[in-house]
């Protein structure tokens, strides 16, 4: 699967399970980190955990390994890489506390209407 399918198939898997606000980033010409970061938002810390392990679920399905899980304490920040994807799952305040978009404000910000529209 290249990066932009595997990118593809986390934000409708997210999208379908009700995570806010979700973004993709093209960062491939910003870092070596990834080629995209995906960035969504719950509403709760128990979403924040419900949505990082049914994606895990989802992408193993699709034998895609993850190669790192990092947890916030509190379960209000989880990041799980997938070599050239890295999803971070934040809750709603500590994702305005930590502004990545700001952060990676060069990065191309994805359109998601086409993506979500081929479900």
């Amino acid at each position: 699967m290249t990066a932009t399918e595997k990118m593809q198939q986390i934000v409708r898997h997210l999208d379908s399970k009700k995570a806010r606000d979700i973004k993709a980033l093209s960062v491939s010409g910003l870092t070596i980190l990834a080629d995209y970061f995906v960035i969504c938002s719950a509403t709760s810390s128990t979403q924040v955990k419900a949505l990082a392990d049914t994606l895990e679920e989802k992408m193993e399905l699709l034998q895609e390994p993850l190669l790192k899980k990092e947890g916030k304490q509190g379960f209000n920040w989880i990041l799980l890489d997938y070599s050239d994807v890295i999803v971070h799952i934040f809750y709603q305040e500590t994702r305005e506390f930590y502004g990545l978009e700001k952060l990676w404000a060069d990065a191309e910000e994805l359109p998601l209407e086409e993506i979500l529209e081929e479900d």
